[in-house]
Parts: C-alpha cells; structure tokens; sequence
C-alpha cells in the first residue's frame, strides 16, 4: 500500500490558499468524471504576474493537497511560468503521488492553466499554446 508523503498530508490536512477571490482576474475549472474530483482556481495577476490564486476542490484528499501545492507553486510567478507548470512538477513537487491518484496533479496544472487562459481571453489576447504534458 503507497503511503502519502508528508507534505501530501500537510497541504491535505492545512490546505493554503483555499477560497474564492471576488471578482477574479481569470477562473479555471476542470473535472475528472470519473473520480468525481472539481477543481476551480481563481487568479488576480499584477504587471504579468500571478499577485493572488485562491482554489475550492470537491474531492479526495490528494486532489486537495494537489489544488494546494499548485497555488503556492505558482504565487509571484508571471502568467508564462504558470503556464509551465506541469503534471509531472505538482507529484514531484508533493513527493510523489500514487498511480491511481496521479490524474489529481493533471487536473491541478488544468485548473490554473484554464484560469490564465481566461484572463488571457477576457484580455484579448490569445493564449500561449501549450506543450503537451507528459503523463
């Protein structure tokens, strides 16, 4: 049986950044169906740079450490460097996640990416394409 690290169970059992941010700059929401995970990130950008991300996650606990490390992970950085976060980075970052639990950290990097691609479109200007992820 894998066994969570203990920054997975820190960001689980003291989530930061948990919230909704009135009047966000930029909002993403992604689901998987099939684990029933939501997650909806919410961002305030300042000259280029993620200044406020706020998130609220309907799932297991790994999705919500997930939603947690993506927002601290991203915090201070400008809307490109977001945009390079990765599946990959958010496990890593956790100190791995089980296999079953892995679609937990693609759905952490969707969210905040479809939250930038939003403010990118209420801004008029076309997103960045992403590189595809690997898995």
């Amino acid at each position: 049986m894998f066994q969570y690290s203990e920054k997975v169970m820190d960001h689980f059992m003291h989530p930061r950044n948990v919230g909704e941010i009135e009047n966000a700059d930029g909002e993403g929401t992604v689901g998987n169906p099939i684990c029933g995970d939501l997650m909806t990130f919410y961002i305030k950008v300042k000259d280029g740079r993620l200044a406020d991300i706020k998130f609220k996650t309907f799932g297991c606990g790994a999705a919500i450490a997930v939603s947690s490390i993506v927002t601290e992970m991203a915090i201070g950085k400008t809307l490109e460097e977001a945009m390079a976060i990765t599946n990959k980075m958010v496990a890593a970052e956790l100190g791995g996640l089980p296999k079953n639990k892995l679609h937990c950290s693609n759905l952490g990097a969707d969210a905040l990416h479809a939250a930038i691609e939003d403010y990118w479109k209420k801004q008029g200007k076309a997103p960045i394409q992403r590189k595809r992820r690997a898995k």
